[in-house]
């Protein structure tokens, strides 16, 4: 269910382009409150305190959660100079976002598979989307995962247990449809009695999703609206169904000109994020480019920060090419796609 009255923010000096909102419903208040009047009724034992709290709690808060879009097919220079390689993948977003306006109809974007090297910025890119969207953003670390319930929570009779990523994103968050990146979904380890991915098949399924049952909770919870995005470094680690329920992007290295547009990007938004900036040149130097085109995004920017210091300790305003990390922390390490 959800409320067609929706509101946009503006500046009082200049239109912006900012996230439209209308509320929708994640849960059934009805259905949590027989939950809850069941418990109560079980004799108030301990070990269901955890579960009595959830409820209550989702009761205080209320279903409603703000549903988010973009006013407007949002201008994107800037992400596709920042992403160059990720070129098809903005593509895609701007399309669902285009058949989103003007109409009373939410985002919808189809889940997504980000599939190449690590090291390429996809989980920056992840956060850039969320940005974008103007919703909020949960990172899942399937690397990190060691029992099938981190996704879909584990029954309140075991001991310690809690609910889900998913859940915790729609009760506990402030949006209704958030990005949720599944982050090196091909490393998942999964066994006979857990599978860490099972969740997925239901979760990637809007009309199954629409009433995603958590299992702590045992409450329906509508995740149709979770905008989800998967990482992997290898496809051969993913279920085939897993895969066929999204659209799939091969994300390739950037080229060496393209990794000098993303490093000459990151000085320039790391000086103006920053006051000390203006004691800095406004450009980069060539040769500071050459090095750091030769990093992975993600060590960009770890690059550039040491190279700002050592100028600042030198009291020079250019940042030169000793002042890089020298040795491991400047070796090659990404081929580039020529």
């Amino acid at each position: 269910m959800q409320d067609e009255s929706h509101f946009s923010l503006v500046t009082r000096d200049a239109p912006v382009r900012l996230p439209l909102a209308q509320l929708r419903n994640v849960f059934d208040p009805g259905d949590v409150q027989r939950k809850l009047a069941r418990l109560q009724e079980s004799g108030g034992q301990h070990e269901y305190d955890n579960l009595r709290n959830v409820y209550e709690r989702m009761l205080e808060r209320g279903p409603e959660r703000f549903q988010v879009k973009p006013s407007g097919v949002p201008h994107m220079d800037a992400l596709y100079e920042q992403l160059p390689n990720f070129a098809q993948v903005l593509d895609d977003v701007r399309r669902h976002v285009a058949l989103a306006q003007d109409s009373a109809d939410g985002l919808e974007v189809t889940p997504m598979l980000l599939l190449g090297p690590p090291g390429i910025g996809k989980t920056h890119f992840a956060r850039q989307l969320a940005t974008l969207l103007g919703t909020g953003m949960n990172l899942v670390p399937m690397s990190s995962m060691t029992a099938g319930w981190l996704l879909s929570g584990a029954s309140s009779q075991w001991k310690g247990a809690r609910p889900g990523k998913v859940f915790q994103a729609l009760v506990d968050g402030e949006y209704a449809n958030p990005v949720i990146v599944v982050d090196e979904i091909d490393k998942a380890a999964g066994d006979a009695q857990y599978d860490p991915l099972g969740a997925l098949y239901g979760l990637l399924e809007h009309d199954t999703a629409q009433a995603f049952t958590d299992e702590f909770a045992d409450v329906a919870i509508d995740a149709s609206q979770v905008i989800w995005i998967t990482t992997a470094n290898d496809e051969r680690g993913i279920p085939e169904p897993i895969m066929n329920r999204m659209n799939v992007f091969e994300v390739h290295a950037p080229t060496p000109e393209q990794a000098r547009a993303i490093a000459a990007q990151l000085y320039h938004g790391i000086r103006a994020s920053h006051d000390w900036g203006r004691h800095l040149d406004p450009e980069p130097q060539d040769e500071v480019l050459d090095l750091l085109a030769h990093l992975p995004p993600r060590e960009m920017r770890r690059a550039l920060m040491t190279g700002f210091g050592n100028a600042r300790l030198a009291r020079r305003s250019t940042v030169q090419a000793g002042d890089l990390p020298q040795g491991d922390g400047a070796r090659p390490r990404m081929g580039f796609v020529q």
